[in-house]
């Protein structure tokens, strides 16, 4: 007979669970909440020794000052229309490549994954200046669509959704949608993307984070004022030889906010998608 475990001897183990997770919490959050902190006091206060570690009441203030000094909206536009886009041909491509890799037997399949595995041990700075030769070239230098083209091809995007298919799609599945006269792009589009979503909606967060986090190739390959990034925007706030950390940080505050939006709507239909697969496997 399997020995019962008393509930006494379990509560010490779940307290301290529960003591790690909540100081795990706190060290996550702590960042944010001192952003908030900085952008609603002055940078005067900031230098207190000891700081001032309460909220002030100078955020209008603080964001006044950086709709005066930058372009703040239409940089924020510029970042949207490119994270959008990106984040929804990453999604179209990796996946097709994907489930390429993950049921198809071609030949040099083993070869081109082990090349993109090798990429993605690159640094990206190694594709600096062969992505700004060919922008160049091509006459993209300066437009929105030079961020957009060298990030479609993710390489952590198809190995991430390559493992997952392969795991998770029933080859038996796909052979019986064949039989029935089912197509590559029908087994794609009605039976593989229904059954990835939960591995969708993380590589969505992570390629659209990436996207709109990026700085230097924006900072590179953008030369009108008129096309800037929010990241390549934010940075002008940080002019002459003093800072105004404040205001800084109200801009920080500002640019967060999209992201917390699209965490916050993805990763639902992450932990949904990861939860009901473990309910049907169960």
């Amino acid at each position: 007979m399997t020995a019962v475990v008393p509930r006494r001897s379990r509560r010490p183990k779940s307290l301290t669970a529960h003591i790690v997770l909540a100081l795990a919490v706190l060290v996550s959050v702590f960042p944010f909440v001192w952003t908030i902190v900085m952008a609603t006091n002055t940078t005067e206060d900031i230098y207190k020794s000891p700081p001032k570690l309460s909220f002030g009441s100078h955020l209008l203030e603080n964001i006044r000052h950086v709709l005066d000094t930058i372009d703040f909206f239409g940089s924020m536009l510029n970042t949207l229309v490119v994270a959008t886009v990106t984040t929804v041909l990453v999604l179209f491509v990796d996946s097709l490549a994907a489930f390429t890799f993950a049921k198809f037997d071609f030949p040099g399949r083993k070869v081109l994954f082990a090349m993109l595995v090798g990429f993605m041990m690159l640094p990206l700075q190694l594709a600096v200046l062969p992505q700004f030769i060919l922008m160049s070239d091509i006459g993209w230098v300066g437009t929105l669509k030079a961020l957009i083209l060298p990030a479609l091809a993710n390489a952590f995007g198809i190995f991430w959704l390559r493992q997952y298919i392969e795991n998770g799609v029933p080859d038996e599945l796909l052979d019986a949608a064949r039989i029935d006269g089912a197509g590559f792009f029908r087994q794609y589009w009605n039976i593989v993307l229904p059954m990835i979503k939960p591995a969708l909606s993380f590589l969505a967060i992570y390629a659209f984070v990436g996207a709109w986090n990026d700085y230097i190739w924006p900072l590179i390959v953008l030369n009108d004022p008129a096309h800037l990034t929010l990241q390549v925007a934010l940075a002008q706030l940080h002019v002459g030889h003093t800072t105004d950390y404040s205001m800084v940080m109200a801009g920080v505050l500002m640019a967060s906010v999209p992201l917390v939006v699209v965490f916050t709507i993805f990763a639902r239909g992450f932990i949904a998608g990861a939860t009901e697969g473990a309910v049907q496997g169960s």
